[in-house]
């Protein structure tokens, strides 16, 4: 205990860079966050206050997973699982084939509009990258379509589950902001549909200026009766997207009631198609265990060590630091773009949400800045983390199933373009933050 005690001699300057440090060993061999988090705070509570400091650490964890709103991070979750098993996300994309037409680049803009409508249907990522990579990206390949433009196309439009609401990244900063997650998917719709546009631009200018990297649909236009089998691929999907986003904007349901709504819309789906099955239902529960035990985790971790640092007087430390790096807000909040940048390329948005917000938020409003509009900016921001090397997710998700020729650094190349539209759509966001209504 003398050792832990010494650690209260310490200035906090120096104590905020000894936790870094140890943050940063520990993650180098290896340990998940959450618990290099957690044992990092528990360190640092005795070390700083005795063992009198560890019921600090349950109560601030209690007060994370105890939220009403969080019980619907596993019902979205679960949403995608069930749309991951069942074959909505395929007759979707068929049906997108109406749209195109014989436009040029018409696969790789029907794989965008998919996107943002699985998007709104559960807001998570890596299914979504699973998915197209299994269902767009054979096809793009197939009809010739450049690779890297092909690659980039499902990575960053899987990854447009971060903007589009109902986002789980926002419902996260919504948590951890303690700010309305209803003004946040209000205020995010629009920047998702712009940051979509982005992408289909830059397809329509690639096919416009070199017509070879996308070419035209060969062959006779689809029968009607054909059209009308596909178009009711379309019907399932916009019935659950309306009952989402229409019960929380309508204002007839809340976050967490819209996400139930969502769950047994999906569910009802598979039921009508003939999918559903004891075998389905469990593997999506299943998946959905996986996936939030590892969001709960992170929490719990990053929330001990988050208050933990709190009580040290850090917070207040890191703020004086930031603000004090100019007296132009807007360098400010470039600068904090920057952390998060760096920050997206090491570690877990989850992390990197319940880590940087409880410091950046006080410091926005602090700035004069609206927090429901830098929780935009925030995910916007993120979503350059789910595609920047080296441990870009959307990345790795997509080389899960990618044909075994293309290699992790082709990927990561396919990707830069696309990371330049983020960081573009980030400057609109910060120039013009009229576009999300606040």
């Amino acid at each position: 205990m003398e050792i832990f005690g010494s650690f209260a001699q310490l200035e906090i300057g120096t104590a905020t860079g000894l936790m870094f440090v140890l943050l940063l060993v520990l993650l180098v061999t290896g340990i998940p966050l959450a618990f290099v988090t957690l044992l990092v705070a528990l360190i640092f509570a005795l070390g700083w206050f005795g063992p009198m400091a560890v019921p600090l650490i349950t109560s601030r964890v209690y007060t994370f997973v105890s939220s009403f709103v969080f019980v619907s991070v596993p019902m979205f979750v679960l949403m995608a699982a069930i749309l991951d098993r069942s074959g909505i996300a395929r007759d979707l994309f068929d049906a997108m084939r109406l749209v195109g037409g014989r436009l040029r680049g018409a696969i790789a803009l029907q794989t965008i509009v998919v996107a943002v409508i699985l998007a709104a249907m559960s807001g998570i990522i890596g299914g979504e990258v699973v998915l197209l990579g299994l269902i767009a990206l054979p096809q793009m390949l197939r009809l010739g379509y450049d690779r890297n433009l092909a690659i980039g196309v499902v990575c960053a439009g899987g990854a447009l589950g971060t903007m589009v609401p109902p986002s789980i990244v926002l419902i996260i900063y919504g948590l951890t902001a303690n700010v309305s997650i209803g003004d946040l998917f209000t205020a995010a719709f629009l920047p998702g549909l712009m940051l979509a546009g982005f992408y289909a631009a830059y397809v329509l200018i690639r096919a416009w200026i070199n017509p070879a990297v996308a070419p035209a649909v060969e062959g006779p236009s689809p029968p009607m009766s054909e059209k009308l089998r596909l178009l009711k691929g379309l019907f399932l999907p916009i019935l659950v997207v309306i009952g989402v986003l229409g019960s929380i904007y309508g204002g007839i349901a809340s976050v967490t009631e819209a996400s139930a709504v969502g769950v047994l819309g999906v569910t009802l789906s598979t039921m009508i198609r003939g999918e559903f099955s004891y075998a389905l239902m469990r593997g999506a529960a299943l998946q959905t265990l996986q996936t939030v035990g590892m969001i709960v985790w992170i929490g719990i971790g990053a929330s001990a060590l988050v208050g933990v640092f709190n009580l040290m007087g850090g917070i207040d430390f890191v703020r004086d630091l930031i603000t004090g790096i100019s007296e132009n807000r807007t360098i400010v909040l470039l600068f904090m773009m920057a952390i998060l940048f760096v920050l997206g390329m090491f570690l877990d948005w989850v992390g990197i949400a319940l880590l940087t917000m409880p410091i950046f938020v006080p410091i926005v409003i602090d700035l004069g800045y609206d927090p429901v509009w830098f929780g935009v900016v925030f995910c916007m921001n993120m979503q350059m983390s789910f595609l920047s090397p080296p441990f870009g997710p959307a990345a790795f998700y997509l080389k899960s199933v990618a044909p075994p020729e293309i290699s992790l650094g082709d990927i990561f190349r396919a990707l830069l373009p696309f990371i330049g539209l983020q960081a573009l759509a980030v400057a609109v966001l910060i120039i013009a933050p009229g576009i999300t209504g606040r």
